[in-house]
């Protein structure tokens, strides 16, 4: 079993995080114990196609859904180079595998009304009211994830420059920009931060308010309570705040290449997920100033 040497290898060459590498061995685990029970092959590295196919199909028959079996499929294929790349084997098993077809989810980001509903009604009154309040706008003002969030570190704001410095997926830093009004409630939340001396010696800059870490369940509840005021949509979570600020800013004109930059994208196709939402706006702009469209 070359199990160990491949999460070795996510987690010190790939510089993946803990919860993906985690999700990557569970899959793999998984796989390797259905292999065993009905191949009794106990070398997934001499598995072939038909052994997957039949797992796939056993997913399938447990009801698991086409996307998640694609994820796990997919740390598979991972996990077959991994093999390639150091000669364990000769040919992946996957080579010629087919995702299943999944429908593709439309994700509504909030609009700038709810967004402003949700600012113009925080109770920002001592440490667990500026806190929330900071949460919400540090999400909607720099478009970070919720991991990111939560590993703020305080040593990573710089009022002084006006910048933030957020470590994403892989360990990769970058510096997004500290908006005037993030910085005045940053600044009154340090305040009543300090006055709790339970918390003083934390390296986090946000807290829950026994001074422990945030943590994922935390954050989400915050979210969701917070727009379940002003939206009815049925999903209110960070990531949708994450949408909400990439779809604004292509609404408003922003560049899709800095809008790349400021999300922590390594690529152009990752942030052109957003860009449908604009189609409305962008068929505005179209219908105004196309010269053709003048022609009646």
């Amino acid at each position: 079993m070359h199990l160990p040497q491949f999460i070795d290898y996510l987690q010190y060459e790939k510089k993946y995080s803990l919860h993906t590498v985690n999700a990557y061995q569970k899959d793999i685990s998984d796989f390797s114990h259905f292999v065993q029970e009905t191949f009794n092959e106990n070398n997934i590295s001499a598995c072939n196609y038909s052994m997957i196919r039949s797992w796939v199909v056993s997913l399938v028959t447990a009801g698991i859904s086409n996307r998640s079996i694609n994820r796990k499929i997919s740390s598979l294929k991972t996990f077959y180079k991994f093999l390639l790349h150091t000669k364990q084997i000769e040919v992946s098993p996957l080579l010629k595998h087919k995702s299943l077809k999944v429908s593709k989810k439309v994700q509504l980001p909030f609009s700038t009304k709810e967004v402003e509903e949700v600012m113009a009604n925080f109770n920002a009154e001592g440490f667990s009211g500026l806190r929330d309040q900071l949460i919400i706008e540090l999400f909607y003002a720099t478009g970070m994830r919720r991991a990111e969030l939560i590993n703020l570190k305080l040593n990573n704001i710089n009022t002084e420059a006006s910048q933030i410095k957020i470590l994403g997926k892989r360990n990769k830093e970058r510096i997004v920009p500290l908006l005037p009004s993030i910085k005045k409630t940053m600044s009154l939340y340090l305040r009543e931060r300090n006055l709790l001396e339970l918390i003083q010696d934390n390296e986090y800059l946000l807290l829950t308010n026994k001074g422990s870490k945030l943590y994922d369940t935390f954050v989400y509840r915050l979210v969701n309570t917070y727009f379940s005021r002003v939206s009815t949509k049925l999903k209110r979570s960070p990531h949708i705040i994450r949408h909400s600020f990439a779809t604004h800013l292509l609404n408003e004109g922003a560049d899709l290449n800095s809008v790349k930059e400021l999300l922590g994208h390594s690529s152009l196709a990752s942030t052109q997920v957003y860009t449908h939402n604009s189609i409305k706006e962008l068929s505005k702009v179209y219908a105004n100033y196309h010269p053709r469209n003048k022609i009646k």
